[in-house]
């Protein structure tokens, strides 16, 4: 289950991002393109990656989490063979489309199908180890830039987005040994099989059944009925988040009052964490270690796989203590860190542009240092965290739809961000932009602060009471305090 999940991150978007910080210096001078064209093909996949995303809630809750994986997988494939096959612009420009539709899937449904099968104890350590992954596959994205720089320039570039068709491939074949996620089963009445699940997944037997109790009581199974076939119809036919009808409605048109509370925190960070600009860091590096004084294209590129380096080998830090010491303080830390060395980062290089080339040699130095800074800081706190948050706050039959609405949103604004960068650097520089992201990175601090309760150590139907109960919850409660009559199982079949 791990290595799979955390291999659709590696194969999708991270590798994605690295290969296309590269590939662009080739691109433009084989395909004769503009600076224009190119930031538009580098951001264009998060907004289509917003398609698959979206499409990714709702295949979630019909195919399965598991067959979404492998569906993801699939389309990513046919994206890298598209642009690494592509003789012109238009025709890289499809290859990017279908694989953002694979990105907005395999960014969606990873981290809520982690959550969903993994136990409390180490749901953190799991869900945020596909953003291991991720960066890992950013690292090998700039080691693949580095190694084939050296080809001819019609060849390299191709050969850069040839390499990311591999994962998909073995993930595909991977994934059918996983087991489906046990809520998903228990919403289609498959509760013997979501029991099968758990026992494999949890820390003892006791604790799958109190799972198993739990997540019952949410789909709407009453305690003490029985797991029989009838029992299975009655929720395949009368549940409607079995269908996820109703979803939409309840999470956009008419929302309760915690389900409020839980988007504006899901959706604040997933905004945060992609508005700081740590996709443009990544996918410009090469232009701005230019800017900090290192020309050649080929130096350029080996120290673009630092950032990669960093990234991966920070990230580390937050899976190991997501379940020790809270999410809360590893996104303070980090939010409060990264706004700290984007100013640095922005000050540096506008002291550079003040002085003579000669004279600017530590500036350049301490203008690396602090973006590398910046990306650690991103690694081992708001990168890998947003997604555990977001996979854990929503009630089971919102999750994949509201995680599906998060996760549009993070690729929006990361197309945003990257299909912008090149233009507002040549409108207010690369330091003012880099002021931006840092004003961005101070208000998300005070956001995280205000907003986001803790939630390490609950289970995942524990989580959601952090933000209130609904008014059908109160009542029910009301209503099961009275005086009544248990009904039997044989009676409650018969309804």
């Amino acid at each position: 289950m791990l290595t799979t999940t955390v291999w659709m991150h590696a194969g999708g978007d991270g590798a994605d991002i690295s290969v296309m910080s590269g590939a662009q210096l080739f691109m433009k001078e084989d395909l004769k393109i503009t600076d224009t064209q190119i930031e538009i093909l580098a951001g264009v996949i998060s907004i289509y990656s917003l398609f698959g995303s979206l499409a990714a809630g709702l295949t979630a809750d019909w195919l399965g989490r598991r067959y979404t994986m492998v569906l993801a997988a699939a389309i990513f494939f046919t994206g890298a063979l598209l642009m690494g096959l592509a003789p012109d612009y238009a025709l890289l420009m499809v290859g990017r489309f279908v694989a953002g539709i694979g990105v907005g899937f395999a960014l969606m449904i990873a981290p809520v199908y982690t959550a969903e099968v993994a136990p409390t104890s180490t749901r953190g350590f799991l869900t945020s180890f596909p953003e291991v992954f991720n960066n890992f596959g950013i690292l090998l994205g700039y080691v693949s830039n580095f190694a084939f720089a050296r080809l001819p320039v019609h060849l390299s570039w191709r050969a850069m987005f040839l390499v990311g068709a591999v994962p998909p491939v073995f993930l595909g074949v991977a994934v059918l040994a996983m087991p489906e996620s046990p809520r998903w089963l228990v919403m289609r009445g498959r509760i013997d099989d979501a029991r099968r699940v758990l026992l494999k997944t949890s820390d003892s037997p006791a604790e799958a059944e109190e799972r198993l109790l739990d997540i019952k009581k949410v789909v709407g199974i009453p305690e003490g009925v029985s797991d029989a076939d009838d029992v299975a119809a009655i929720v395949r036919a009368g549940s409607k988040s079995s269908r996820g009808e109703g979803v939409w409605k309840e999470l956009l048109i008419n929302p309760s009052r915690p389900v409020r509370r839980m988007l504006v925190a899901g959706l604040g960070l997933m905004f945060i964490q992609q508005a700081t600009g740590v996709d443009c860091v990544v996918m410009y590096s090469p232009r701005v270690f230019a800017q900090a004084g290192i020309k050649s294209k080929t130096n350029s590129l080996g120290a673009s796989m630092a950032v990669g380096a960093c990234k991966t080998f920070f990230i580390p830090i937050s899976t190991l203590l997501l379940d020790r010491i809270g999410r809360r303080p590893l996104l303070l830390a980090s939010g409060g860190g990264m706004a700290i060395f984007l100013f640095t980062l922005a000050t540096s290089l506008h002291m550079m542009d003040q002085r003579p080339e000669g004279e600017a040699a530590a500036l350049g130095a301490v203008s690396i240092a602090a973006m590398l800074a910046f990306v650690a800081s991103f690694a081992s706190g708001l990168g890998p965290v947003a997604w555990v948050y977001c996979s854990e706050i929503y009630p089971l039959r919102l999750r994949a739809q509201a995680a599906a609405i998060g996760t549009g949103l993070n690729r929006i604004m990361s197309g945003a961000t990257t299909m912008s960068f090149l233009s507002l650097s040549n409108a207010i520089t690369i330091a003012g932009s880099f002021y931006l992201y840092a004003c961005v990175a101070a208000a998300g601090w005070v956001f995280m602060y205000l907003f986001l309760p803790e939630t390490m150590g609950k289970s995942l139907e524990d989580t959601v009471k952090l933000f209130g109960k609904d008014a059908d919850d109160e009542d029910a409660a009301a209503v099961a305090a009275r005086p009544e009559r248990k009904k039997s199982s044989t009676e409650f079949s018969a309804q």
